[in-house]
């Protein structure tokens, strides 16, 4: 982003580094809350904007002015969140939380010509996986705020209160909902290493087109959902039970005959993805419980994909 000249001849504002410091935290923080990079960019882009809006005399009457940066940056956040599920209605298919690389596998380009910063990436852990982010966009808009600003970046609750406008014992009581609901949704724990090897293993089968071997690797009760956001030929909704996958697999398989298939790390967590003619199309992530695939989640949406490929 572009940063506001100091009034009167251009100084630079000796806070400027302090300020901007503090972009990562803020892009960290917005893409949790908000499960989409592109909207937790421009939360951050307009928090900045408040802050440049004000008059230095303002700025250095604020005492810590990262918290201040944080506390704005969380009111538009849910701000944001309270209006999503009306724009979601008439979203085009399911919905999933925009799925990130690895750092070290991270596009510098984007397709509009603006460059990725490395500092603004969003760091990676349990918090940002793919199945945790879902649960979290079946929260209240609150719920997740509290959640998210207490139990994953420690806010206390009374800065909490300040931010999502309720008391700090009803901040207390929201965060706690929202824990109930990880819980309920949480899969067993399965150590990285096995899940790599369930997801290259799923690869195989799939290219092989080894029916038996797929079957094997799926839970009965196994869940698949795409997010096309309006691409011709995306599935709309969820299929559900390990026929219904395998059969959709195969219908699927011409279709995707002329893709490479490649091995990532999704959200933290061990991935595929699928590229043409050098563009990422379509990444793929995993909930494994056990030795089994207990989800997958398929995101087609161009728009969600700019972390992955510089492509058109």
């Amino acid at each position: 982003m572009t940063t506001q000249p100091e009034p009167g001849g251009g100084r630079l504002d000796p806070s400027l580094s302090a300020i901007m410091g503090e972009r990562r935290r803020l892009i960290n923080l917005a893409y949790r809350l908000l499960g989409s990079l592109s909207e937790a960019e421009d939360v951050v882009q307009e928090t900045y904007a408040r802050w440049y809006a004000m008059s230095r005399q303002q700025q250095d009457a604020i005492a810590s002015p990262g918290a201040w940066l944080s506390t704005v940056a969380g009111r538009i956040c849910l701000n944001v969140l309270s209006s999503a599920r009306a724009r979601r209605e008439t979203y085009v298919g399911e919905w999933i939380p925009e799925p990130l690389p690895e750092p070290t596998e991270w596009i510098s380009g984007r397709p509009d010509g603006i460059a990725v910063d490395p500092a603004d990436r969003v760091t990676l852990d349990e918090s940002v996986n793919m199945a945790f982010l879902v649960v979290l966009d079946s929260m209240t808009p609150a719920e997740r705020v509290a959640f998210i600003l207490h139990d994953v970046f420690r806010y206390s609750f009374g800065e909490v209160a300040e931010i999502v406008g309720r008391t700090p014992a009803a901040c207390r009581q929201l965060a706690s909902s929202a824990r109930r609901r990880i819980r309920a949704a949480r899969a067993s724990t399965t150590p990285a290493a096995r899940q790599a090897r369930i997801v290259r293993d799923f690869k195989r089968a799939w290219e092989a087109k080894d029916i038996d071997a797929l079957i094997a690797l799926l839970d009965p009760d196994v869940t698949a959902t795409a997010d096309g956001g309006g691409v011709v030929g995306a599935v709309l909704r969820p299929v559900e039970g390990v026929e219904q996958i395998v059969r959709s697999l195969v219908h699927l398989e011409g279709r995707l005959r002329s893709l490479i298939f490649l091995e990532r790390t999704v959200n933290g967590r061990p991935g595929l993805i699928a590229q043409e003619d050098g563009v990422t199309v379509s990444v793929y992530a995993f909930e494994v419980a056990g030795d089994r695939i207990k989800h997958i989640w398929a995101v087609r949406n161009p728009d969600k994909l700019r972390s992955w490929t510089a492509g058109p």
